[in-house]
C-alpha cells in the first residue's frame, strides 16, 4: 500500500494542504509550509514516501523549468537586452566572489583542490525557485531588489552551463568510465570538437527563436481555433517540454532554454493565455519541488557530524551573504535593498544537486562528501524563508531607509484623506495632478531607491509594504476617504482590497490595472473602481488621429466618453463569463459588434451635422479672421 503511486500522491497533497495552510495562518511564506511537509512525510520522520527522493527531485525540478518559462513571458527582448550590463555585472561579481571565498574555505578545511573547486561552484548558485517564489508572493518583482535578484539568478542559470562543461576536465576516471558513470548527463554533442559544440549551441538558440515565430505561434493559433481548452494546455506543455529537451540534447540547462522560449513568445498574442494556463501547474510543481527538498534532508548524516555540518552551513551563508552585500553596495543599492538581496540569495540552489551528482558520477566527490553537501544544500534552502522573516521583522524596521521616516507616520495619518500606493510613472502623474489642485496624499512605495530619488525632487514619499495592515493603519487608513493603488502588481491590489473590504469598508478603493484580464479578476473579487492603464491613452491617440483627419474635437470627446461607457459595461458583463471556454470568444465578439454599432448610431444621430460647439466650422472661421486681422 505504502509503495502505491496513489498513496504517495495523497500523502504529498495532504501534507501540502495541511502544512501550507498552517504556515499561511501564522503569517509565514508558503515555501516554509512545503519544506516542513517534505520533512514530515520524508524517510527520516514518518517515512511515507520512502527513500526515492532523487526520482522525486528530478520530476519536481520541472516546476523550476515552468517558472522560468513564465518569467521569460513577462520580459520583452528589448528590456532583456537593456539588462545585460546588470546581469553580467551583478551576476559575475556574485558568482566569482562566492566561488573564491568558498574555495578558500574548503581548501582550509582540508579538501582536495578539485573537490573544493566543484563544491565552490555549487555554493555559488542560489535557488531560483525559492527566491523568485518569495519575490512574486510579496509583489517585489519591480523593485530594485527584485530586478537585482533576477539579474543575479539569470546569470547563475547561464553560468551553470559552463560549469557542467568544465567539471569533466577535473574527472579522476578515464573517458570510458566517465561515460558509463554519467550516462544520464550525456548529450548529442559529446565527443565533438569544442568549436562544433559552440556552433551547435548557438544554432539551438537560433532554432528556438525562429521556431517561436514561425512554428509555435502558428501552432497556437490553430489550437486556439478549435476552442478546446485541454488542447491549449497540452500545447503549452509541449512547448516547455520540447524546448527543455532540445536544451538537454545540446548540454544546456533546460531551465535556461525554457526562459529563452518564454522571452521569444513574450510579444505574441498568446502571452496572457499561456500565463494563465501554466500558472496553477507551476505553483503545484514548485510546491512539490520544495517538499522534495525537505524530504531529502538526511537526518542520519546530520546526526553523525552535527558540528561539522552546522559550522560549514553557517560559514557558507555568511560568506555568500558578504559577497551579496558587497555586490549590492557596488551597484549603489540602498541599505534595505542590500539586506533583502543578502537574505534572499544566501542559500545554495537547486542546480547544486545537479552539479554535485554530476561530479560524484565522475568520481570527483566521495560518497561522504556528496551526502554532506546535499544535506547542507537542502538545509540552506530550508533556512532561507526563516532568515527572510528575521530580516523583515527585526532588522529592516531598525536599519531601513532613514530618509523615508523623517516624521512619524502617525502624524501624517491624521492630516491626509488620500493614500496613494505606488509612485512610479503612473502614480507620480496622479500625485502631481492632485497636488496642483491643493490635494495632498500620503504616498507609499516599496522601492527605497525610488523613495530617495522622489524625496530629493520634493515629494513626501514613504517607504513600506502597503500590503501590511500595520503600515496602512499608521498611514491613516482609518480616517482616509480614498486609497489609490497605482502599482501594476495585481497581487498588491488584491491584498489591499481584501484589507479594505474586511477592516475598512467605508474607504473608497481605486485601482490601476494593466489589462482586461486583471480587471476581470478584480471585478469578480467585488472591486468596482478599476482603471485600465491603456484605455484612456489609446483613446486619446485615436481621437487625435481622427482630429487630424478633419473630425470635430467636440464630437470626438463625446464619442470617447461613449466608448468608455460602452466598454466598461461590456467589461462587467464579460467578467462573469468563464474565459477558458470557447463561448467567451463568441460573446466577446458580440460585445465588440454591439459597441461599434452603438458608437456608429451615436455618430449618425446628428452630432456631426448639427454640432456648433468648440471647434465647429463657424467658430473656426471667426478665429481665423481674428488672427488675420
Amino acid at each position: 500500500m505504502t509503495g502505491s503511486i496513489l498513496f504517495e500522491a495523497i500523502v504529498f497533497l495532504a501534507g501540502a494542504i495541511i502544512c501550507v495552510s498552517i504556515a499561511k495562518r501564522l503569517g509565514l511564506s508558503s515555501v516554509i509550509g512545503y519544506l516542513l511537509a517534505g520533512v514530515l512525510i520524508g524517510p527520516y520522520v514518518f517515512g511515507f514516501i520512502g527513500t526515492e527522493g532523487e526520482d522525486i527531485m528530478h520530476f519536481a525540478e520541472f516546476g523550476v523549468v515552468v517558472m522560468l518559462f513564465l518569467i521569460g513571458l513577462e520580459i520583452e527582448p528589448k528590456n532583456f537586452w537593456n539588462m545585460r550590463k546588470t546581469i553580467v555585472g551583478m551576476g559575475g561579481i556574485q558568482v566569482g566572489g562566492t566561488m573564491l571565498l568558498s574555495y578558500i574555505l574548503f581548501t582550509v578545511l582540508g579538501f582536495e583542490w578539485k573537490v573544493a573547486l566543484v563544491i565552490s561552484m555549487a555554493v555559488a548558485l542560489s535557488s531560483t525557485a525559492i527566491a523568485m517564489q518569495t519575490i512574486k508572493e510579496k509583489g517585489l518583482m519591480e523593485t530594485t531588489f527584485g530586478s537585482s535578484s533576477f539579474s543575479i539568478l539569470l546569470f547563475q542559470d547561464i553560468i551553470v552551463i559552463f560549469m557542467l562543461g568544465f567539471i569533466p576536465l577535473l574527472s579522476n576516471t578515464d573517458a570510458s568510465a566517465s561515460a558509463e558513470n554519467v550516462s544520464d548527463h550525456t548529450n548529442l554533442l559529446d565527443g565533438l570538437p569544442l568549436g562544433l559544440q559552440t556552433l551547435s549551441i548557438i544554432l539551438s538558440v537560433v532554432v528556438i527563436i525562429v521556431a517561436g515565430r514561425y512554428l509555435i505561434v502558428p501552432m497556437l493559433r490553430k489550437v486556439a481555433k478549435t476552442g478546446v481548452r485541454e488542447l491549449l494546455i497540452a500545447a503549452a506543455f509541449l512547448i516547455v517540454f520540447g524546448i527543455s529537451l532540445l536544451m538537454e540534447f545540446v548540454g544546456l540547462s533546460p531551465a535556461l532554454g525554457a526562459f529563452l522560449g518564454g522571452v521569444v513568445l513574450s510579444n505574441s498574442e498568446f502571452k496572457h493565455e499561456l500565463e494563465s494556463t501554466l500558472e496553477p501547474f507551476k505553483n503545484l510543481m514548485l510546491g512539490l519541488f520544495f517538499m522534495a527538498v525537505g524530504a531529502s534532508i538526511n537526518f542520519i548524516v546530520i546526526a553523525n557530524s552535527p558540528l561539522e555540518i552546522g559550522g560549514i552551513l553557517v560559514a557558507i551563508i555568511i560568506l555568500k551573504g558578504i559577497v551579496l552585500y558587497i555586490t549590492g553596495h557596488i551597484f549603489k543599492l540602498k541599505l534595505d535593498q542590500k539586506l533583502l538581496l543578502t537574505c534572499s540569495l544566501a542559500q545554495i540552489g537547486e542546480f547544486a544537486f545537479v552539479l554535485l551528482s554530476f561530479a560524484f558520477g565522475l568520481n570527483i566527490l566521495e560518497q561522504e562528501q556528496m551526502d554532506m553537501m546535499l544535506v547542507i544544500t537542502a538545509l540552506s534552502m530550508s533556512l532561507t524563508p526563516i532568515i527572510g522573516i528575521v530580516n523583515e521583522r527585526f532588522i529592516l524596521p531598525r536599519t531601513g531607509t532613514k530618509e523615508s521616516v523623517k516624521r512619524p507616520m502617525d502624524h501624517i495619518a491624521k492630516t491626509q484623506k488620500i493614500i496613494l500606493v505606488g509612485f512610479g510613472h503612473f502614480g507620480s502623474t496622479i500625485g502631481r495632478f492632485l497636488r496642483s489642485h491643493g490635494v495632498e496624499a500620503t504616498i507609499l512605495d516599496h522601492d527605497s531607491n525610488r523613495v530617495d530619488f522622489l524625496r530629493k525632487m520634493g515629494f513626501e514619499v514613504y517607504y513600506g509594504d502597503a500590503t501590511r495592515l500595520d503600515l496602512l493603519e499608521s498611514a491613516g487608513i482609518a480616517e482616509a476617504k480614498i486609497v489609490i493603488c497605482a502599482t501594476n502588481k495585481i497581487s498588491v491590489s488584491k491584498a489591499i482590497g481584501k484589507i479594505i473590504k474586511e477592516k475598512y469598508p467605508h474607504v473608497e478603493f481605486m485601482i490601476r490595472t494593466k489589462n482586461r484580464y486583471d480587471a476581470y479578476e478584480l471585478l469578480n473579487l467585488g472591486n468596482e473602481n478599476i482603471y485600465r492603464e491603456s484605455l484612456e491613452t489609446s483613446l486619446t491617440l485615436a481621437k487625435d488621429v481622427l482630429s487630424k483627419m478633419g473630425f470635430r474635437k467636440y464630437t470626438l470627446n463625446r464619442q470617447v466618453q461613449n466608448f468608455i461607457k460602452y466598454d466598461e459595461d461590456s467589461l462587467r458583463r464579460l467578467s462573469q463569463e468563464p474565459k477558458d471556454e470557447k463561448n467567451y470568444i463568441f460573446k466577446a465578439k458580440k460585445e465588440l459588434e454591439q459597441q461599434e454599432k452603438f458608437l456608429n448610431e451615436d455618430f449618425k444621430r446628428g452630432i456631426v451635422e448639427y454640432d456648433n460647439h468648440w471647434d465647429s466650422e463657424h467658430i473656426r472661421k471667426v478665429l481665423n479672421k481674428t488672427k488675420k486681422g
